[in-house]
């Protein structure tokens, strides 16, 4: 059995301050995830989704942000109370982050070689064959002639390519859990699929963690083993995939599920959420 408490999170709150307002992002969560485990997170834009896979790692700016309450547990050690020396080894060696929009995060100005490898020299000192292994993961994700592409630079690469170059500099760190946020939004879906099919086989492959933040219950079957669906900051509903697909119990997971588009299904308007009508059900 995988360990539960490989990473937990209890009671967790996030608020961000300005001059005029605080905003409650996050309102109390908890979840877990064990080694091996994919979890799922879906909501809308603002729903606290992303804040909350910042905090994991605590990458969120003290101010604005603050952690109001709650712990992030990850193998037991608090997240919340670490100083700054012990969150840069969790950061990428424990837990690595990939994107919605690889094109913001590459440098345009430095290969795909030195960005990867910079990772792996940060990361893994023990490294000697520094290419070789860039090379190595750069297979893996399914880059086709590795070693002709380790000097191209990112806008010779398409979106795809670009989103599997960040996969693989994730992966280089050999990083325990893979917090992957939107990583399909910004690609049309056929490489959507390609990127989920790719996730699903390294998660096969290297037994790693992930968390899947996403807006899209349409992508999470067959990849997520459970899922927690956020609404303005907290978790609705929470629990095994196939159970939640096949017999949601909320109205806002019933919401976003009706809004996935059905193959041939006949032309009607398309579904939208009534927010005002779901705010009594929280």
């Amino acid at each position: 059995m995988p360990d539960p408490t490989f990473l937990e999170i209890k009671n967790l709150a996030i608020d961000f301050v300005t001059e005029t307002a605080t905003v409650e992002a996050v309102k109390g969560i908890s979840l877990s995830i064990a080694r091996g485990e994919t979890l799922a997170i879906v909501g809308e834009s603002g729903s606290g989704k992303s804040v909350t896979g910042l905090a994991l790692t605590r990458l969120l700016p003290e101010p604005p942000a603050i952690y109001k309450s709650g712990e992030i547990l990850l193998d037991g050690k608090n997240v919340l109370t670490m100083p700054p020396r012990e969150l840069r080894t969790i950061r990428g060696n424990k837990i690595a982050y990939i994107f919605q929009e690889p094109s913001t995060s590459l440098n345009p100005v430095f290969t795909i070689r030195n960005q990867i490898a910079e990772a792996i020299k940060l990361h893994r000192t023990d490294v000697r064959d520094i290419d070789g292994e860039v090379i190595k993961y750069l297979d893996m994700v399914g880059i086709v002639d590795p070693e002709k592409r380790l000097h191209d630079y990112p806008h010779q690469l398409s979106g795809g390519m670009q989103q599997r170059v960040m996969i693989a500099m994730a992966l280089s760190c050999r990083p325990e859990l893979l917090v992957a946020d939107e990583p399909t939004t910004a690609l049309d879906v056929t490489i959507q699929k390609q990127i989920i099919d790719q996730l699903r086989e390294l998660k096969q492959r290297v037994q790693m963690a992930i968390i899947l933040i996403t807006h899209n219950f349409g992508i999470i079957g067959g990849l997520a083993d459970r899922v927690a669906v956020m609404f303005r900051g907290k978790i609705v509903e929470y629990g095994e995939t196939h159970t939640v697909l096949a017999n949601p119990q909320h109205p806002y997971t019933k919401a976003l599920i009706q809004c996935i588009p059905q193959p041939g299904q006949k032309r009607h308007r398309l579904t939208t959420i009534d927010h005002a009508a779901l705010e009594a059900a929280v």
